[in-house]
C-alpha cells in the first residue's frame, strides 16, 4: 500500500461483534490485535480516534459457558457486565504494547437525551482526545432498559460521531459494503451513495433478502444521521488487510456516503438525534408547508391533535394529517395547555389561558425538519 497523507483528523470507528468474534461467541484476539495495530499507527499520525465497540455480550457468553444468547433481560445484563470487563482487558493488553492509554465510556439514551448530560459526555470525550487517550464506547447494557436503550451500536456510533463533530464515521462489518442486485440476480457493490432515499433503501433491503444477510438497515440509519450532521460515513469489511489505514489515507474502500447538502448546526444535531420524544403534535397541511418550506415556527392555529404526556421544554415530534413524522422540536407549552389552545389563533391564547408564554408553540430555532 502506497502511503498517502491522512485525509481525516478525527474519526469514530464502529467495530461489530462479528469482527471481534469471527462470527462466534468468543473474542478473536487476532482480529482485535489487527484493529489495534492500525489504530495505533493512525494515532501516531496525530489522528484523534474514538472506538465504538460491540462484543460485551458475546464475550460474557463465552466466559459463562452459555451456548445461546440469554432470553431474559436480567441475564442479558449480567452477561454484558461479565463480558465488558474481559473486552476491555483485551483492548488494554494490545494497546499497552503501543503505549496507548484507553478509557471506557458506557452510555444510555438518557445520557444523550438530557442536554446537560449530552454536553458532559461531549466534554469528557474531547478531554480524553486532547490527552491522546483513545475512548472505547459501548452502550451500558447492564442498566439499559428498553425505554432507555439506544438500540444498536451502529446508531450509537453515529450519535458519538455527531457528539464530537467527527470528520468521518467508519463502520466495520463482515461484508465489503452495501450491495444491490442487478437484473441477472448478481450482487453488485455500491461504491458511493450520494443520497439515502427510498430507492437506495429498497435496493439494499432487496439485496439482503436475496443474500440472507441482515444488519444493513441500522447501518443506513447511522449513515443518514452522520451525513446530515456533516460527517462522511464509510461502511467496509473489517477483516480486509489494513482497511482502516486505506480509508484514512483516502483509498476507495467499501461504500462511501457523501455529505448531505443541508447540514445541521450543533444544537440542532442534538434536537434531531438526541432527546427521546415525549409527545406527538398533529398539524394540518398549511402548518406543515409553513414549517417545511417557509422556515416558520409552529403556531397553535395549525394544530389538529395532541398525544402523549409532556411539559414545557420537552421534545415532541410533529406529524402531518396522514400521521407521517416530518419534524422534531422543543415545545413551549405542556400537553394540557395545548389541548386548550389547539386550533386557536395566536391572539386568542391569552384569553383562553389567562396568560401567555409564547406566540409560538415551537419556535423555529428549536425545530428540526426531518428527511
Amino acid at each position: 500500500m502506497k502511503k498517502k497523507k491522512p485525509i481525516f483528523k478525527r474519526i469514530v470507528i464502529k467495530i461489530g461483534t462479528k469482527i471481534l468474534t469471527g462470527g462466534g461467541f468468543k473474542l478473536d484476539e487476532r482480529e482485535i490485535q489487527s484493529v489495534v495495530k492500525q489504530v495505533a499507527k493512525l494515532r501516531r499520525e496525530g489522528i484523534e480516534i474514538v472506538i465504538v465497540s460491540s462484543g460485551a455480550i458475546a464475550s460474557g457468553m463465552s466466559l459463562l459457558g452459555l451456548k445461546s444468547r440469554p432470553g431474559s433481560l436480567p441475564m442479558l445484563q449480567a452477561t454484558a457486565a461479565v463480558g465488558q470487563i474481559q473486552l476491555m482487558k483485551v483492548y488494554e493488553y494490545y494497546f499497552q504494547k503501543d503505549e496507548i492509554i484507553i478509557a471506557q465510556i458506557l452510555l444510555t439514551k438518557d445520557n444523550l437525551s438530557d442536554r446537560r448530560q449530552y454536553l458532559n459526555a461531549k466534554n469528557t470525550l474531547l478531554s480524553l482526545l486532547h490527552r491522546r487517550v483513545i475512548p472505547i464506547v459501548n452502550e451500558n447494557d447492564t442498566v439499559a432498559t428498553n425505554e432507555i436503550k439506544i438500540g444498536d451500536n451502529d446508531k450509537l456510533s453515529a450519535l458519538v460521531a455527531n457528539l464530537i463533530s467527527s470528520d468521518c464515521l467508519i463502520i466495520l462489518t463482515d461484508v465489503d459494503g452495501l450491495y444491490s442486485i442487478d437484473k441477472d440476480g448478481k450482487r453488485v457493490k455500491i461504491d458511493i451513495v450520494r443520497k439515502i432515499d427510498k430507492a437506495i433503501k429498497d435496493m439494499v433491503y432487496k439485496s439482503e433478502e436475496v443474500l440472507s444477510r441482515g444488519g444493513m438497515k441500522t447501518k443506513l440509519e447511522a449513515a443518514e444521521i452522520a451525513t446530515s450532521s456533516g460527517i462522511q460515513c464509510i461502511i467496509a469489511n473489517g477483516r480486509k488487510k489494513d482497511v482502516l489505514l486505506k480509508i484514512t489515507y483516502g483509498y476507495e474502500v467499501g461504500t462511501r456516503f457523501t455529505l448531505s447538502k443541508s447540514r445541521l448546526k450543533e444544537r440542532k444535531k442534538w434536537i434531531a438525534f438526541g432527546p427521546k420524544a415525549k409527545g406527538k403534535i398533529y398539524v394540518d397541511q398549511g402548518a406543515k408547508d409553513a414549517l417545511k418550506y417557509r422556515g416558520k415556527s409552529l403556531l397553535s392555529a395549525g394544530i389538529l391533535k395532541i398525544e402523549g404526556d409532556f411539559s414545557y421544554g420537552d421534545m415532541v415530534v410533529v406529524l402531518d394529517e396522514k400521521g407521517e413524522t416530518f419534524a422534531r422540536g422543543l415545545t413551549n407549552y405542556s400537553k394540557d395547555e395545548l389541548e386548550k389552545i389547539k386550533g386557536l389563533k395566536t391572539d386568542m391564547i391569552r384569553e383562553k389561558l389567562g396568560y401567555k408564554y409564547y406566540d409560538e408553540i415551537i419556535h423555529r430555532d428549536n425545530l428540526v425538519i426531518l428527511k
